[in-house]
């Protein structure tokens, strides 16, 4: 069992158009709407390949209630934290060519007393769970150190913690030792202070960050592949894409895919690149079940093409 944690989550409604043209009345081809936030996904994916997940989030609000109909229709467990606060909608709208623009709202501003409502419903149902994913932005009211708590707390009780963050709330966090960390290059770079032009220098990064305390490190490269850098050495795993439709939750339904497959290894390396490339290829964030997935076309290597540069350098 995966437990999810989303401190900020959110309605996500993408439309598809075939052009973004500023100040016109655009018409959608399509539209969905779908439950958001980093670790929402997370439990999404988790669920549409068939294991059991449960999400731990706040929910506030007509829209709070929408999500979680949403998530239980999708046959996910919601364990929510009531407060007062509107849980909040974002926008999504994507070009034929993969272009996507995103509107993301800011969402509500939690109390001392919902923060730690929160951290306490994470440890009343983590017993059982075979990992806990800790994933996405703090929301307003909450500090950098939250995450670190939370995974204190986690480790004390015995449980496993993913955590996919940014910025002061993954530099707080690295102290408290999780057992995997899942950064994008652009999270990687600011993690390091410096830009990353080659996949050897996100290998450097990846090495940096356990050296602050990241036992491992699923690395997201985008078309380039993802990195795992774990006590073991490096591991590199990419997957040719048709066409990419939405990269929303791509990363999430990686993440989901490797700790399906154990969380730790080459195999569970392989599952989050067959995951990610198949999530690119769906519409909105909808999230791949097992017959999306091409496990045949996934490869996987520890000779890591260090001196091939990055499609999109990250400054």
């Amino acid at each position: 069992m995966i437990l999810t944690v989303t401190p900020n989550p959110s309605l996500d409604r993408t439309y598809e158009i075939p052009a973004l043209d500023r100040g016109a009345v655009l018409r959608a081809t399509a539209d969905r709407i779908d439950p958001g936030g980093k670790g929402v996904n997370v439990s999404r994916a988790v669920a549409a390949a068939g294991h059991i997940t449960l999400a731990v989030l706040p929910l506030g609000g007509p829209a709070g209630a929408a999500l979680a109909g949403l998530l239980g229709a999708e046959g996910i467990e919601v364990a929510g934290v009531p407060v007062a606060g509107q849980t909040r909608s974002n926008i999504s709208v994507a070009e034929p060519d993969g272009t996507l623009t995103k509107i993301n709202a800011t969402g509500p501003e939690l109390t001392g007393d919902e923060s730690e409502a929160l951290l306490r419903k994470v440890g009343e149902r983590s017993a059982g769970a075979d990992w806990i994913a800790c994933c996405g932005s703090l929301p307003r009211g909450l500090a950098p150190e939250w995450y670190a708590e939370l995974v204190a707390r986690a480790h004390r009780a015995g449980a496993k913690i993913a955590l996919d963050t940014s910025g002061p709330s993954l530099a707080a966090a690295l102290r408290e030792r999780p057992d995997v960390v899942k950064p994008n290059a652009e999270e990687l770079a600011q993690a390091v202070g410096r830009p990353l032009a080659t996949v050897g220098d996100a290998v450097k990064a990846a090495e940096e960050l356990r050296a602050w305390g990241a036992r491992a490190v699923l690395a997201s490269l985008g078309a380039d592949g993802q990195l795992l850098v774990d006590e073991d050495g490096t591991h590199f795993g990419s997957a040719p894409v048709t066409a990419v439709r939405s990269n929303v939750g791509a990363g999430d339904a990686s993440l989901a895919g490797f700790l399906a497959a154990g969380g730790t290894g080459v195999a569970a390396l392989a599952a989050a690149v067959a995951h990610g490339a198949a999530a690119v290829q769906l519409p909105g964030s909808l999230m791949p079940t097992p017959a999306d997935l091409d496990m045949a076309a996934v490869t996987t290597t520890d000779e890591v093409p260090l001196d091939r540069a990055l499609t999109e350098p990250v400054s």
